[in-house]
């Protein structure tokens, strides 16, 4: 497999050559590319080392068998063409072509086999705060239709990227020196705070964010469930961890919840409250699955549960998931 990254110096584009050299990726060839800003950088990998090329309007991916994309919404849309011309997958990471008919958005432990039909040459990542929900629902969703989900996500600074992530560690310094911190990436100082909005509001009220929860989990789990989203940035380094509260058409028993969890694919379950064992986003960092915990019924509702979940949305958000995507395609010879 030829592959290339576009946005190669960027958060994502860093964790998609650790994941590729984790997963040993049967790629014979590795093209990066970037903006006039971050050519010429030049990365390790295999151990051999690529230069990051300036990514223009051209023939650049002739030869390229697979490519992920991970610049923004903008770039993905503007090379869209030029990357899919001569047969390359584009597996994209923005939000550009999530919710278009024509264009698959997969999570492969729920929908892997809707990448199998891409008439534009193009599988769409979801959202990092889908993913890992989509994750943890669907072995719910297998004993029992899911109604409704209402979700609290706590979104780390990772997900604004690596310099959100410098800019709080910053600020922690220019704290504890009596400084004023420096705020840029964010509307509000993120250090021993809670932001109660990601992304921009919509006319209901509704951020971005919290839509494209209501929207691609639909989309991905083929299914009416509903779904009430409130995001918050919290000051966490890296690594999403959401609050999550379903309703079934049945009830369910925590027995067969807890095993429904332990055996999903892409599941770990971390839930021994009784020694304060549960997912944390301090020690989850870095890792693959989404990890379950605090499984509970609800109070309220006979056919209510309740969990918690944690992921790194960098890992198992962004690249893993891309990755995992493209092994399936190759497990399927579905290029």
């Amino acid at each position: 497999m030829r592959v290339a990254i576009v946005g190669a110096s960027g958060a994502v584009g860093q964790e998609f050559l650790r994941v590729l050299a984790e997963r040993r990726f049967p790629l014979t060839e590795l093209v990066l590319f970037g903006s006039s800003r971050s050519a010429g950088n030049v990365y390790a990998f295999g151990g051999e080392k690529t230069v990051v090329k300036e990514l223009k309007h051209g023939d650049d991916f002739r030869t390229i068998d697979l490519v992920f994309t991970s610049a923004g919404a903008g770039v993905s849309k503007e090379f869209a063409a030029d990357i899919t011309k001569y047969g390359a997958v584009m597996i994209d990471n923005s939000s550009a072509f999530r919710m278009e008919d024509d264009v698959p958005l997969v999570v492969p432990e729920v929908n892997a086999a809707d990448a199998d039909i891409r008439p534009r040459g193009i599988v769409a990542n979801p959202n990092c705060t889908t993913i890992q929900l989509v994750v943890a629902l669907k072995p719910i969703e297998d004993l029992s239709h899911i109604r409704r989900v209402h979700v609290a996500t706590y979104q780390a600074a990772s997900g604004a990227g690596a310099a959100a992530m410098a800019e709080l560690t910053l600020q922690h310094k220019q704290l504890a020196n009596g400084e004023l911190p420096t705020v840029d990436k964010f509307a509000y100082q993120l250090a021993y705070n809670l932001i109660p909005q990601v992304d921009v509001f919509t006319e209901n009220g509704y951020t971005k964010e919290e839509m494209k929860m209501y929207h691609e989990t639909r989309k991905i789990m083929h299914s009416d469930i509903s779904v009430g989203a409130t995001c918050v940035r919290v000051p966490a380094l890296r690594a999403h961890s959401e609050s999550v509260w379903v309703e079934t058409e049945r009830p369910l028993s925590l027995a067969e919840v807890r095993e429904a969890f332990a055996n999903a694919q892409g599941v770990e379950v971390i839930d021994h409250p009784a020694e304060r064992q549960y997912p944390m986003p301090l020690f989850l960092s870095g890792k693959d699955p989404v990890h379950v915990g605090r499984i509970r019924n609800d109070l309220s509702n006979p056919n209510g549960l309740a969990f918690w979940c944690v992921s790194d949305q960098i890992k198992k958000g962004a690249a893993l998931n891309a990755v995992q995507i493209a092994e399936y395609l190759i497990a399927g010879d579905g290029r």
